[in-house]
């Protein structure tokens, strides 16, 4: 469990200031959707690789979280994996690959906090999208 000290040094966790003539936590007229409950957004203790990732990953999370609508992500994703599928040739493989891209980040993101189930429906999922991309490529 992370300590308060630990949540005041990660870079979302600072306050930022009002905006002038706008009211804080507003934009344009639209209320800005909330973070998702939760008690951090990076691994406790991380060191090296993991805290550089988790760090230059935070600002896409609440970026998706907070200014790209609920259903924005989802949406490009399943269209992307459907072009993937059905177009054989080398433009699907192209089509499937932000979409692994995608899976791989949030399974490494996630990683730690897996139970073995978890991690292996995360390796099956990235290595049929290995596969599918490598069919997509010729390579099979």
């Amino acid at each position: 469990m992370a300590t308060n000290d630990d949540r005041r040094k990660h870079p979302l966790a600072q306050p930022r200031p009002a905006e002038s003539g706008k009211q804080a936590g507003r934009q344009g007229g639209k209320p800005k959707r909330p973070l998702p409950p939760g008690e951090q957004f990076f691994t406790p203790g991380a060191t090296g690789m993991r805290k550089a990732v988790e760090q230059r990953s935070a600002t896409p999370l609440a970026f998706l979280f907070t200014q790209v609508p609920k259903w924005v992500p989802p949406a490009v994703m399943v269209a992307l994996l459907l072009t993937g599928f059905v177009v054989t040739n080398w433009l699907g493989g192209v089509a499937v690959l932000p979409v692994l891209a995608f899976i791989v980040w949030l399974a490494y993101l996630s990683w730690p906090s897996l139970k073995v189930s978890g991690k292996l429906l995360r390796v099956a999922m990235s290595t049929f999208l290995v596969l599918v991309v490598a069919t997509r490529f010729g390579l099979f």
